[in-house]
């Protein structure tokens, strides 16, 4: 059977496990999801669920993504997004999805985008050691020095490549990663899951999980 969700994370928070020590984890509104659409490699080329989450005004969606859902009788919602698996089977367009599909204390792998961190240094952004504190140099400790591209003359090329400029940039919350392996624990009357430890994605944020498993 297929498991994945697409949810959206509400924050921090902390539960207590059996002997009474209190365990942070992160509170996820996981769905309801509804399955928009499934792929197959007869028809696509590969497998795969496309699920949709987060009903808005039909007002707010374009008239290609309405006729998508309409196909088969979706409420309007504004997420989309795919699941690759190998195996479809127990799911079909139009079904429903919710907490219930984990059970507590199963594996998920969770994928979210980190926060932005607005405009940073190289020091933070690439990782550069700084400059040495000696010498007189006292306003210079963060800065990212020299970028040139010849070691020796420094005349050739004369300038910086563009696949090599690491300079002071802005720190985009854009890289996407994944929490593997995590403990989750469903209360699926509330359809939220409660995942330890902190999850990658601001607040009120989309995420996704799907079985540790699944192939």
């Amino acid at each position: 059977m297929f498991k994945g969700l697409i949810g959206r994370k509400i924050g921090m928070t902390q539960i207590f496990d059996v002997n009474g020590a209190a365990v942070p984890v992160t509170l996820l509104e996981a769905g309801p999801c509804f399955v928009s659409q499934v792929k197959t490699a007869e028809t696509d080329g590969y497998n795969a669920v496309q699920l949709a989450f987060g009903e808005v005004k039909p007002k707010r969606l374009t008239k290609a993504h309405l006729g998508h859902l309409k196909t088969n009788d979706l409420p309007p919602v504004r997420v989309l997004r795919e699941f690759r698996t190998k195996k479809l089977d127990g799911v079909s367009a139009g079904d429903k999805l919710d907490a219930s599909v984990f059970a507590e204390g199963e594996h998920v792998d969770v994928v979210g985008i980190s926060k932005g961190k607005g405009f940073a240094g190289a020091m933070k952004r690439h990782g550069f050691a700084g400059g040495p504190r000696t010498h007189g140099q006292s306003d210079r400790q963060r800065s990212p020095g020299s970028s040139a591209s010849s070691p020796r003359c420094g005349s050739s090329p004369s300038r910086v490549s563009q696949t090599a400029w690491k300079v002071p940039i802005h720190l985009r919350g854009s890289a996407t990663l994944t929490a593997c392996s995590l403990d989750s624990r469903t209360c699926a009357r509330r359809s939220h899951s409660y995942i330890p430890p902190s999850l990658p994605r601001h607040s009120t944020r989309r995420a996704a999980w799907r079985n540790g498993t699944v192939g």
